[in-house]
């Protein structure tokens, strides 16, 4: 049983543990960085944040390991104390808490440096604003051993870099197209091929239309999609900053999450690579896409859009749904789709030169990579 723990110790050797533990914090030899000298270390060794389980859940600097120094309950239980009763009283039930998780925590950053296959025994560290919580995680690595990054500021710190970075400028190529042209297919097989582009869909778990959940892992919070994309813009950015990113012309909303106002800004200054694929491609790829997903579902994603598809075509667009009529269905929803999507791209600055039309015969990703070579610098 640890020292803090123990049933035996009485309030004024509690004092003096917590006065030493205290002082070691203040005198440990742990390096701090800011955001960014943080971000570069991250690469070369593992991140554990210490946060609570659910601010773990909610977000987290992508890549970081869970390593919890109290639980849910456990922080909840200091934070009423502290502002109840005050600082010491909150830090004697830390400590009460702490004490017994010491060996394992150590253990467990042991087993995950250990898979890391980083060579080295640098960890790094942190919890929401760097105060005593990565404090104490980082004197307790330190003692064992481990040598010990901190990020100063802590989380709060890292998510104000992570929207100082939605409003650098950045060399955007935005590709376009009608529902069903494949574009996100296209960005794709650009980032298989080590071009510069950035899958939205993907980072936001959905495809942007209202049945763009369907057969999609459930979507980030805000907070983690914005960090997400941080991440990958700061990681172009790192390799050339003047260098085009290729992104899709998205809605400013994809399901449930938002693309960061001053980025979806730059998106929208942007001229539009517009894949322009005849109406049957773009149909059949939608039933062949889509088709495949219950039908419950699919009359589901028809109810979110009834109001603006208009009474009639709703009610006709059910009926063949109900009747296994796909293709006539998704007819129906496709020409909707078109109305809106054009007048969407058209709320840009001289749209008539700012909308480049780029004619193709089918959706194939690859077949249609290569033949818009022809129309812009990739």
């Amino acid at each position: 049983m640890s020292l803090f723990s123990s049933p035996t110790i009485n309030n004024a050797g509690r004092r003096a543990a917590t006065g030493f533990f205290e002082h070691l914090c203040e005198r440990m030899p742990i390096l701090k960085c800011h955001t960014e000298d943080f971000l570069q270390a991250a690469k070369s060794c593992p991140v554990l944040d210490v946060r609570s389980p659910a601010e773990y859940s909610h977000a987290h600097i992508p890549g970081a390991h869970a390593f919890p120094l109290f639980s849910d309950e456990e922080r909840k239980q200091i934070g009423t104390t502290y502002k109840q009763i005050g600082r010491e009283e909150a830090i004697k039930i830390g400590l009460d808490h702490f004490g017994p998780k010491m060996r394992p925590m150590v253990e467990e950053a042991s087993k995950i440096l250990s898979a890391s296959g980083s060579g080295s025994k640098k960890l790094a560290v942190h919890c929401w604003r760097g105060g005593m919580r990565s404090a104490a995680v980082a004197w307790l690595l330190d003692f064992y051993g481990f040598e010990i990054l901190l990020l100063e500021g802590g989380y709060k710190a890292y998510r104000n870099w992570v929207l100082q970075q939605f409003e650098l400028p950045y060399a955007l190529r935005i590709i376009g197209g009608y529902t069903g042209s494949n574009k996100t297919g296209i960005i794709q097989e650009m980032r298989r091929r080590g071009l510069r582009a950035i899958d939205y869909e993907h980072l936001a778990s959905h495809k942007g239309s209202a049945f763009g959940r369907l057969g999609m892992p459930p979507q980030p919070s805000q907070e983690q999609f914005e960090n997400m994309l941080a991440a990958e813009l700061y990681s172009l950015r790192e390799q050339d900053a003047q260098a085009p990113i290729w992104v899709e012309d998205e809605s400013q909303r994809i399901g449930t999450v938002n693309i960061p106002n001053g980025l979806f800004r730059q998106m929208r200054e942007q001229a539009i690579l517009f894949l322009n694929i005849p109406f049957e491609e773009r149909l059949n790829f939608i039933v062949e896409t889509y088709g495949v997903h219950d039908k419950a579902l699919l009359l589901n994603g028809i109810e979110r859009i009834a109001k603006k598809l208009g009474g009639p075509e709703s009610r006709e667009a059910m009926a063949y749904l109900q009747e296994g009529q796909i293709k006539a269905c998704f007819r129906i929803l496709l020409s909707y789709y078109d109305r809106y999507y054009l007048k969407s791209s058209m709320k840009r600055e001289k749209p008539e030169h700012n909308v480049i039309m780029t004619p193709l015969q089918g959706t194939d990703p690859i077949i249609n990579l290569n033949l818009i070579h022809e129309h812009s610098r990739i």
